[in-house]
């Protein structure tokens, strides 16, 4: 008997890496809106933490918020790029990041308004404020597209 062509054991290897990460999901809508959201998080964290405050717990609450929302997007974006959500079926994970994106945009909208009111005109306070609305927006935006796949697709296949 012959061996199997190395064309077969190619294709096979390259289904297992894919079985492994979805790389389409880094050029997908909400993979890309992901990273804009981790991106626009960090730059107005950065631009806080870099500025000098005249308000300490105005500030650090919109680091803290801002923080906590780069690791949890963080979470589910490598949560999706290496398909976990279909090792873990006990966990409703479209649910999971609508209610994370809900709680995190309202507090991620309080801390930019607090932040943005308190900035004195400083350039780097100011700056990640902005930074915060923008990822504020972007969360908005994954919200409704994570409850239009969690709700409204349930919804109608009843």
């Amino acid at each position: 008997p012959a061996a199997p062509p190395p064309v077969t054991v190619a294709s096979s290897s390259a289904g297992s890496d894919e079985e492994l990460m979805d790389g389409g999901y880094f050029r997908s809508c909400d993979g890309m809106l992901k990273v804009a959201q981790m991106i626009s998080l960090l730059i107005g964290f950065i631009s806080v933490n870099n500025s000098s405050w005249t308000d300490y717990s105005a500030y650090s609450f919109f680091q803290i918020v801002s923080m906590c929302d780069l690791v949890m997007i963080l979470f589910f974006y490598i949560m999706h790029i290496f398909r976990v959500y279909r090792k873990l079926t006990c966990v409703s994970w479209p649910l999971a990041e609508f209610l994370h994106y809900l709680i995190g945009t309202i507090l991620l909208l309080i801390g930019s308004i607090v932040a943005a009111a308190k900035s004195y005109n400083i350039t780097g306070l100011v700056a990640g404020a902005t930074f915060g609305f923008l990822a504020t927006i972007l969360c908005v935006i994954s919200m409704w597209s994570s409850y239009k796949v969690s709700c409204i697709t349930q919804s109608t296949s009843k």
